[in-house]
Order: C-alpha cells, then structure tokens, then sequence
C-alpha cells in the first residue's frame, strides 16, 4: 500500500504566537480528493528527571484546554530555530530550578499526527543539582517530587495521562532498568 498523500492546494486560515493553521486538499493514492486541517506548532521538549532518592520531578498546573490541572513532566515549547536541548536544559532550570549532570536523549513522539505537525523530543535527566526556578510571567506551577513506583501507579491509574509525561517516563524507566 501507499502511505502518502500528494497536497493539491494550501489555504492558511491562521497565524498565531503559538501556532498556525492550514487547509489542504490532498489527492489520496486511489485518486480521490480529501480535506486535511492541520495546525504547525514549533515543537517543544520533554524533560524526565529523576533524583538520586528515585524520584521522578513532576510539575502540576492548570491546562485551559482540558479545563483541570494535570500532572506533566517538565516541559515547553522551542523557540524559533532552537537547539531541542538546549530547550530541554532551559525549561529543566526555569520550571523546576534544577539542572542536570546528565541529560540523554529518549527520542521522539508526535503528539497528534492525526492534525498537527508537532513533534516533541525527550530527555532524561541526572545527576541533578537544585537551583531556582524561574517561571514566565504567565507560568503557574506545582513542583512535585515523586516515587518511581508511585508515578508508574498514577500513570495505571490514569492520574498522570499526558502523552509526552507517559511516553517520556516509560522510556526513561527502560533506559534506567526501573
């Protein structure tokens, strides 16, 4: 079978400081014409960081969208042409006050192929040393230290499920033999 989709014509509905969108018709491998509304976003990180007592560093905060506060790793969105990493090292610091000593890259996820182009990378981090956090302006958070088989419980339980926060600690988990 044929995975892809030949794109027609494009119609940018939206730009926005976050994201934009667009409209595209696509010729599918049968010939037909189809309707595909997919939003770009630049992308973001994921950081899994976990303390020498085996804890794993979550932040807890308030997503308008879902309309709850949700549990996540930390985490945020690239800036224009940044480095993955070096995104990762800032929001580490900026959410939580911590650094690394080490900070390995999991890989990859798309957190909704289905309409958008996101792509957010994960990263594991070490070795840390606390410092102080320094949250954006609009940034209200909960910092929350929690047990490795406390997180894995919640993530069972469905209190933890945010895709990137699951994704990031089960691959963290395996890199570490937790």
């Amino acid at each position: 079978m044929i995975y892809e989709e030949k794109t027609v014509s494009t119609e940018e509905i939206f730009d926005g400081k976050i994201l934009k969108l667009r409209v595209e018709q696509v010729e599918m491998p049968g010939g037909n014409l189809a309707v595909r509304e997919i939003v770009e976003h630049p992308g973001g990180v994921g950081i899994v960081a976990v303390t020498d007592e085996d804890e794993i560093i979550l932040v807890k905060q308030f997503r308008k969208p879902v309309e709850k506060a949700i549990y996540e790793v930390p985490a945020g969105k690239l800036d224009n042409n940044e480095d993955h990493r070096a995104c990762g090292i800032r929001e580490l610091s900026e959410e939580t006050g911590y650094s690394a000593e080490n900070f390995d890259y999991l890989g990859f996820m798309y957190p909704s192929p289905g309409f958008a182009d996101e792509v957010t990378h994960l990263y594991l981090a070490t070795g840390l040393t606390k410092g102080e956090n320094h949250l954006d302006p609009d940034e209200y958070l909960d910092v929350e230290f929690i047990p490795i088989d406390d997180v894995k419980k919640m993530i069972m339980d469905n209190e933890i499920n945010d895709a990137k926060t699951v994704f990031g600690v089960f691959k963290a988990l395996e890199v570490l033999g937790k």
